[in-house]
């Protein structure tokens, strides 16, 4: 019986094996990819032919984690898998990004690319095999497509590079990236590092493109023992007029260069001019011959648009909105706009433009994450929002979208690296988008920046982001800094860097095209530093400095580490001390136990005085202070008995006052010279070898009477 081939291959010392034709074999593709004990199955399907009237191509990257993979239930009430989280969708857009490119330009039958995580070991990452598992899938199909390509992460561990690092390694590194490409070329970079330099991350793609060629070579030997992945299915997806075609290039070529010459930095007045001169082209056809070639024009016009923008560019020197290739559009940006939240700013470059908002709170706002790879808690979090009027217009909304959920994870990996590590709050941003063209994401970078000094938390540098463009054709290239959406567009690369004044902290990198020679990478990455630098300064003339304060309406945060034993005693009884607290000094607190046999106490409140009188009454229970034989004190009368009375020494601590130690005359009954609450002073006299107990003596400290003479007898 057959049961599939399974072939194995080293990358970085470890193994990876991929086996096909055992599982979910209806697919046109499927494998399943193993390291170690985690293990991916990716399925890939394509419809028989392209719908009427698609001219793109409709490929859907799906990803999931099943919980049993980790041997957990899911949460929630049904306890099952709901929509995607936003680690699922992170991991689908990097897969996306890097098979995109690789489909033939003229290919639109529906493609489904599933992959789903069926055990994991908790010891290797399953996102660092998922571009693997899906160009495999693709691989042993008969699908089009000009790969095959691969992903792999590279870390640098105590100085050493690593591919695909553990997860225990992860916690240590300095450069966390991940890679895709093909053989000849890296496509797709995204990572976040601790301030390095453009020199270092260089090498840290060579590094992972190494590693993407052998997998690569692997899935080229694997697809040729499969029959039905050789030969790829033909096709014909597109028809072509092609005297339309040049109808169309001679009555708009030269009109359409005229509009890029004119370098407008108005978005709607180029708009407005490039459509004129798609009017004045359809208008010299007829309507019998619009009525057959109206679909043509506009595709064809697009071209002709794209490749008059390009040639102006690389042969006239002369960008869309007037500016040089290394020039930065006008900034301006303002800190403290609103004012009653705990940080804001404003950020403008062009016609892109940010409202950031800062939120800082405690223990109980951290964001739980139930994740299969990953259970536990998130202190800094960061929301974009691209609302349809940023460019004008008028959409339907239907939730957060992956790009949304991906621009936004691009800003909070940037800043991260800068937040204080005693940093004790829980840290919101949010990015509004108000204005978009081009480089929202990296304007979202610039007004966190200032929203969090704004605020007053006390960052260790202050981060600028760029998005950088490429334009190339027939060995001509053109880098350009702070790329507008239409840059973007008709580009061939989109490149953002994040980074201070030391080194980068951020990068997101996909490109369109073949070939990116490492010279031109580099070129790319050394004009973004200036660019970089430059933004850098217009933020530094804003708010050179994190304010030394917070606002007025910032909840103050107190936290400190006590003894794990002392957790119980500060909690009290069923919640009953930590409760009474919270009430009677009007503050919150939260406490978690941590490693090494400690835990983390966090005071959260409005009044210092309250949160003065909560820390201290905590730390009397955590740290009490010893009492000192032979001592003087004084404290309250917790309880009266006939033999005495037992009076609080320190906070959690009594001892007894016998009644023949509480003064120099006889008592006879207790509650006759003290009562419950009574304050006393005493003196620590001893301690009680039986019960543990301090024994206390009020009669000591008081003046001893003078002794009565005897009177003579008679």
């Amino acid at each position: 019986m057959n049961i599939g081939i399974r072939k194995s291959m080293m990358t970085g010392g470890k193994e990876i094996s991929i086996e096909t034709g055992k599982l979910a074999k209806q697919a046109d593709g499927s494998v399943v990819v193993r390291l170690g004990d985690t293990m991916l199955l990716a399925t890939v399907v394509a419809a028989p032919d392209a719908k009427e009237g698609v001219d793109f191509l409709p490929l859907t990257v799906d990803y999931r984690e099943k919980y049993s993979a980790a041997g957990r239930f899911p949460g929630g009430f049904f306890r099952r898998e709901a929509r995607p989280s936003e680690t699922e969708i992170l991991v689908m857009r990097l897969v996306d990004r890097a098979l995109r490119p690789l489909f033939p330009d003229d290919y639109h039958a529906e493609v489904q690319l599933m992959i789903q995580l069926l055990s994991y070991d908790g010891i290797h990452n399953p996102d660092a095999l998922c571009g693997l598992a899906a160009s495999a899938a693709i691989a042993v199909s008969n699908i089009p497509f000009n790969g095959p390509m691969s992903e792999v992460r590279v870390g640098r561990v105590n100085g050493e590079w690593v591919v695909n690092p553990t997860m225990e390694q992860m916690k240590h590194v300095d450069i966390d990236m991940m890679v895709a490409g093909t053989m000849k070329d890296v496509n797709m970079i995204e990572g976040e590092f601790q301030e390095i330099s453009e020199l270092e991350m260089v090498e840290a793609i060579k590094i992972a493109h190494a590693a993407i060629i052998e997998q690569c070579q692997f899935q080229l030997d694997l697809a040729a023992e499969i029959p039905n992945a050789n030969p790829k299915r033909e096709y014909s997806h597109e028809i072509h007029d092609e005297a339309v075609r040049a109808k169309v290039y001679e009555l708009a070529m030269e009109k359409c260069k005229a509009v890029a010459r004119m370098g407008l930095a108005d978005k709607a007045k180029r708009t407005e001019l490039f459509n004129a001169v798609k009017t004045e082209v359809k208008e010299s056809f007829t309507e019998e011959e619009l009525a057959t070639v109206n679909g043509f024009i506009s595709v064809y016009f697009s071209e002709v648009k794209k490749k008059a923008v390009r040639d102006v560019m690389l042969n006239e020197s002369i960008r869309l909105d007037g500016r040089k290739f290394d020039e930065i559009r006008p900034i301006w940006a303002e800190v403290n706009y609103l004012p009653m939240v705990h940080g804001s700013a404003v950020f403008t470059r062009g016609e892109t433009q940010s409202l950031t908002t800062l939120t800082l709170g405690g223990k109980m706002d951290e964001q739980l994450i139930d994740g299969v790879t990953f259970h536990g808690t998130e202190k800094f979090l960061l929301h974009y929002n691209f609302p349809p009027f940023s460019t004008g217009e008028a959409k339907p909304l239907r939730g957060t979208s992956r790009r949304e959920i991906g621009h936004g994870n691009l800003a909070l990996r940037a800043l991260k690296p800068v937040l204080p590590d005693d940093n004790a709050y829980t840290i919101r941003l949010v990015s509004d988008i108000l204005e978009s063209n081009g480089s929202s994401s990296m304007a979202t970078v610039c007004a966190g920046t200032l929203a969090l000094m704004d605020g007053g938390v006390q960052i260790k540098a202050p981060v600028s982001g760029i998005a950088m463009g490429l334009v190339a054709d027939g060995g001509k290239f053109a880098v350009l800094s702070d790329i507008l959406g239409d840059e973007d567009h008709l580009g061939d690369m989109d490149f953002k860097v994040t980074g201070t004044s030391k080194g980068i902290t951020a990068c997101q990198m996909d490109i369109k095209v073949d070939g990116l020679p490492y010279e031109v990478l580099i070129q790319a990455l050394e004009q973004a530093r200036g660019g970089r630098l430059h933004i850098l300064n217009k933020i530094i003339e804003t708010i050179a400095v994190p304010n030394a304060e917070f606002k007025p309406q910032t909840p103050r945060i107190e936290a400190f580490n006590v003894p794990n034993e002392m957790i119980g005693a500060i909690i009290g009884p069923g919640g009953k001390i930590i409760q009474a607290m919270q009430k009677e000094t009007n503050t919150s607190i939260t406490i978690e136990e941590l490693e090494g046999g400690e835990g983390r106490v966090q005071v959260m409140s409005n009044n210092a005085t309250d949160m003065n009188e909560a820390v201290r009454r905590i730390r009397s229970i955590a740290f009490p202070p010893q009492v000192e034989e032979g001592a003087e004190y004084e404290g309250k009368v917790k309880s009266v008995k006939d033999f005495g009375c037992f009076v609080e020494i320190l906070p959690g601590t009594d001892g007894l006052i016998h009644i023949s130690e509480f003064s120099w005359e006889k008592v006879a009954k207790m509650e006759d010279v003290c009562n419950e609450g009574d304050v006393l002073k005493f003196k620590v006299v001893g301690k009680d070898p039986k019960t543990k107990k301090w024994k206390l003596s009020r009669r000591i400290l008081l003046p001893r009477p003078e002794r009565k003479e005897e009177t003579p007898q008679a």
